[in-house]
């Protein structure tokens, strides 16, 4: 078999097709594509075990895939892992870091995998995170520790910076400083993010792209701005007390009882209101939910074709 071990400078950060991964009789990913726009934050959200850590390895040519294919700018990172590994920068949940080391030594350690590592901009990330070069690691605080992490993942200016859950357990401060100052410096300077947490309203604040994912299936993905402008949270009041939700165009997902019910709808907000009129209803308030609000509309709406939004 052969393949093309050269970096493409057109091809997207991140391109997957029908990507399946089963562990036994769980299905992790279930045929899932999307491409990750170069120079954006590009916000992978679920819940927790929903399938981003999973579909993460496979980017790091740590999962080969079952079915489907996986390309990081145009290239197999199983294939090519030195063409693909070095220009990713990598922050996980645990941060897995070498206890004994000091700052400093991690810093050289991790420079060495790196040709392109910047001294200066390292010694900048370090001098911002107020890290204590000859600290040792297991001194660190968590969220010291997440600022090490990152000042690793980030001293070789990567093109692409990949972020697991990376607030998981953080202050806000130290959370603030993560999701705000850097991940919009990387990608102000031209560089991606993919940024996966379960936190929705974190990413909501950050990220420029949304991919949603729901049990190893992806339930909708594209510009964050369009899937908020794409749905429309409707509050109804019956002049009669309903047994059951309203069968209404559009409706995602029922939440209420009795003459008062609310529902997040997919975009026929025009169909629904008309429906809810002719059936003697009012509408109470409408508002653009949040992304939060989408997703657990869209989880609870049940299997559905991917939307792009």
């Amino acid at each position: 078999m052969t393949s093309n071990a050269n970096p493409q400078p057109s091809a997207s950060p991140v391109a997957i097709d029908g990507l399946t991964r089963r562990f036994r009789r769980k299905t992790a990913l279930d045929g899932v594509s999307l491409k990750v726009p170069r120079g954006f934050v590009y916000g992978l959200v679920g819940e927790n075990g929903a399938g981003k850590t999973t579909l993460i390895k496979h980017l790091l040519g740590l999962l080969k895939p079952q079915a489907g294919s996986v390309q990081v700018f145009g290239l197999d990172p199983i294939a090519a892992p030195e063409q693909t590994l070095g220009r990713i920068g990598y922050l996980s949940e645990n941060r897995d870091m070498p206890n004994w080391m000091r700052v400093r030594e991690l810093m050289l350690y991790t420079k060495a995998f790196y040709p392109a590592w910047d001294d200066a901009y390292a010694e900048h990330l370090r001098a911002t995170f107020d890290l204590d070069p000859g600290a040792k690691i297991r001194t660190l605080s968590r969220g010291q520790r997440a600022q090490a992490g990152l000042l690793a993942a980030l001293g070789h200016r990567p093109d692409l910076l990949i972020l697991d859950e990376p607030s998981s357990g953080l202050d806000p401060i130290v959370r603030r400083d993560i999701l705000a100052a850097i991940i919009r410096t990387v990608a102000d300077e031209g560089r991606t993010v993919l940024f996966s947490s379960h936190l929705l309203d974190e990413v909501e604040r950050v990220a420029d792209h949304v991919a949603m994912i729901h049990t190893g299936r992806l339930v909708m993905q594209g510009p964050l701005d369009d899937i908020k402008q794409g749905h429309l949270r409707v509050t109804l009041r019956f002049p009669e007390p309903q047994r059951t939700p309203p069968d209404l165009p559009g409706a995602l997902f029922w939440e209420g009882a009795g003459t008062e019910w609310a529902t997040v709808c997919n975009g026929q907000a025009a169909a629904l209101k008309e429906a809810a009129a002719q059936r003697g209803a009012e509408v109470l308030e409408e508002a653009t939910p949040s992304l939060e609000e989408i997703f657990i509309a869209r989880a609870k709406a049940g299997p559905a074709r991917v939307r792009e939004a």
